[in-house]
């Protein structure tokens, strides 16, 4: 199957990065290679760095990129790992970094990668699949209180003690082994009212799930200040999310790099001796033109968020 992703809120991406024909960019996030296409059409001597942990997207992005390969290096890893990854390929700063973040369309489109509720296939949504945990552990190991932590925070799911419960129900049965197993109990949680008006019932918990399995929201937590201190002086990040916990999460991290001062309010100065990392330039989150929501369903609840470091 060919490596099919729209890259979202891409225009909007390419010039919120201000690009040097002579900078260095790293993709942290680089999929099919569709926005890391248009920063290296814009370099001259300059390099990307594209970092991905999906097999799949090395390759897909390896072939799309290969007429520029000596402006690209492209590494399989988690950006999580940014620093390192840049310190063996001796770059101490960079002009800009992005990111992509949430499950690319070949990912949910590719059944047997068992990311999504609408074809059934193993219970898997491994974004690397050299980790050995699939979401069908998480399903059928996780206790009773963890499955309903998780859809309630990661989900955002009102019924997610009910489903919750009714997992643990079915699995004392027989262990949950696919995509529509999962579907059908998360459906027989959920009262039927909600689910003729709510859009799919299975949404939420399988988001929720792959969050967890793939620790989404602790690697972007501990990505956002060591990539804010990567950047070289007017260097920016640009974060694109997906949904509301993400977002909340690049919101605050920017907003406490722009004014990280913890004195009290009555203080008349500063002293705590914190220091602002640069400006938020989004002061509201860049959302999707109307033209590309009509072209792109899932670019619907995207936001970009861009932060530029201090000169």
């Amino acid at each position: 199957m060919t490596f099919n992703h729209k890259s979202v809120l891409l225009n909007e991406v390419i010039e919120s990065l201000n690009i040097k024909a002579d900078g260095c960019y790293v993709d942290g996030t680089l999929g099919g290679g569709g926005h890391a296409l248009e920063v290296v059409k814009r370099l001259g001597s300059g390099k990307l760095i594209g970092i991905d942990r999906d097999s799949d997207a090395i390759k897909a992005a390896t072939q799309r990129l290969n007429d520029y390969s000596n402006n690209v290096i492209i590494i399989r890893d988690n950006y999580v790992n940014i620093e390192n990854i840049l310190k063996k390929e001796n770059i101490d700063k960079v002009d800009g970094i992005y990111i992509d973040l949430g499950v690319s369309s070949y990912q949910l489109d590719t059944a047997e990668r068992g990311f999504t509720y609408r074809y059934d296939a193993p219970l898997d949504m491994r974004m690397d699949d050299r980790n050995e945990l699939k979401a069908s552990d998480i399903v059928n190991d996780y206790s009773e209180s963890e499955l309903f932590h998780i859809i309630r925070d990661y989900g955002e799911d009102r019924f997610a003690k009910n489903i919750a419960k009714h997992i643990v129900e079915y699995r004392n049965k027989k262990r949950i082994e696919t995509t529509f197993e999962l579907v059908d109990i998360i459906k027989a949680s959920i009262p039927m009212k909600i689910q003729v008006t709510g859009g799919h019932p299975a949404k939420r918990t399988f988001q929720a799930i792959r969050i967890e399995l793939n620790k989404e929201l602790e690697v972007l937590t501990d990505s956002l200040d060591v990539m804010i201190d990567l950047l070289k002086p007017g260097g920016r990040l640009s974060v694109i999310t997906f949904h509301s916990l993400e977002d909340r999460i690049v919101k605050q991290a920017f907003k406490k790099a722009e004014s990280p001062c913890v004195c009290p309010k009555k203080f008349p100065v500063c002293v705590c001796g914190n220091k602002s990392k640069g400006r938020v330039i989004t002061r509201k989150a860049i959302l999707p033109s109307e033209e590309e929501l009509e072209e792109n369903s899932r670019s619907k609840s995207a936001k970009l968020r861009v932060f530029e470091k201090g000169v």
